[in-house]
């Protein structure tokens, strides 16, 4: 009976997570969006990703300010009702929040794969922006009608086995870095941590000295260094189909399709912090705190509507404690891209993670004496593909 009770436990508490955060529904979304797609593959008007485009249109706050934008909508909109009309005609009914929400509940969910958990965790992690408003999809994931819905799917997924390692701390004997991007960058491991820090340190102490200048208020057209990680190097584990997992999460990507990786060893006896919400991260904020405000007011602001001080962690600090800070799955989707409340002045905003990461702020014991070297292959659906095994 105990068993029982932490297993219905566990579900309850994986969908709360998968709606928590802006992340979190934007991957069940893209869940429901691959699963209608691969029932009726064909384009058709009355699809839930029609619904999708057409709402999110209107919800987006760039609408009207982008040609690109307009013509990329079109594209969409257009392929998925079969049409080939006018922008202004195809744009021209708006569908509600309502409305998607009732296609979503007409849309069966097929039994949960890896694969498909793996596209939608890729398509929620890819869309993270945290240097502007929120898009359409994200604002329409979070209106009442369709965060109901959604529930449906997050219980659906959190049932899953495949779902399970969501949860799981860091995966000690199963740890890839990368050590290069792109053909031109080199195979090569970086400084030790602390040197790493002290670089980090120093950098955000400038950057955020300079940014003094800046206006105060949080709606000026301004943008800075958005991200909350420390400039260390970051593990992930190996997924199912024995690609380290940064290879398909990665916020705010560049396009690298030649990707090499090596194997790290957990340091002995070290100590790792989890950061499996909200919860966690405030704590280290709180424990170690470093202000950031002048640098991060504008693009945070942009990205959750709050104005006030803001603290990331003294990752300098936070080394003489921890050698390591996991962010699980979990955590990534319910908090990411969120304001996470500090203090009663303060808030904090995980950003430029990638689900499972794992920043090391102390040395690796072992780093793999030869690297694999990782290829995007796009010639149906995309797909990492290591080298020798073309």
């Amino acid at each position: 009976m105990t068993g029982e009770f932490e297993a219905k436990s566990s579900t309850t508490t994986t969908a709360a997570a998968l709606l928590a955060g802006p992340r979190g529904r934007r991957m069940l979304l893209a869940y429901v969006m691959d699963a209608e797609q691969i029932r009726r593959p064909e384009p058709h008007d009355d699809s839930f990703r029609s619904a999708i485009v057409r709402a999110s249109h209107h919800l987006d706050p760039e609408r009207d300010s982008s040609v690109t934008y307009s013509r990329v909508t079109y594209s969409r909109v257009a392929y998925e009702s079969g049409a080939e009309v006018p922008l202004e005609e195809l744009l021209r009914a708006v569908v509600t929040a309502d409305d998607v929400a009732h296609r979503l509940s007409q849309v069966p969910l097929p039994v949960v794969t890896e694969v498909a958990l793996r596209s939608a965790l890729s398509a929620a992690t890819d869309s993270a922006r945290y240097w502007q408003d929120p898009d359409g999809e994200d604002v329409l994931a979070a209106t009442e009608p369709v965060r109901q819905e959604l529930r449906r799917v997050a219980e659906h997924i959190a049932r899953s086995p495949h779902a399970q390692w969501w949860t799981t701390a860091l995966a000690e004997a199963d740890q890839w870095v990368i050590v290069s991007r792109g053909d031109d960058s080199p195979d090569t491991f970086e400084p030790a941590a602390a040197e790493l820090l002290s670089a980090w340190y120093e950098r955000i102490l400038e950057l955020e000295a300079r940014a003094a200048d800046r206006p105060t208020d949080p709606t000026a057209n301004v943008s800075g260094r958005w991200w909350s990680n420390p400039s260390v190097r970051c593990s992930t584990r190996t997924l199912f189909d024995g690609a380290p997992a940064e290879l398909w999460f990665v916020e705010d990507s560049m396009g690298w399709e030649r990707i090499a990786v090596r194997k790290v060893g957990t340091p002995a006896g070290a100590r790792i912090y989890e950061i499996d919400g909200a919860q966690a991260w405030a704590e280290l904020c709180r424990r170690f705190p470093l202000e950031v405000t002048a640098e991060k007011r504008h693009d945070w602001y942009r990205t959750t509507g709050r104005s006030g001080r803001w603290v990331i962690p003294n990752w300098q600090l936070v080394a003489k404690d921890y050698a390591g800070v996991h962010l699980t799955v979990a955590g990534y989707l319910a908090a990411a891209g969120t304001a996470i409340q500090v203090e009663a002045e303060t808030a904090s905003v995980i950003a430029g993670w990638a689900p499972d990461a794992t920043c090391w702020l102390a040395d690796p014991d072992r780093i793999g004496d030869e690297s694999r070297t990782w290829v995007l292959d796009s010639r149906e659906h995309p797909e990492w593909v290591e080298e020798t095994q073309r």
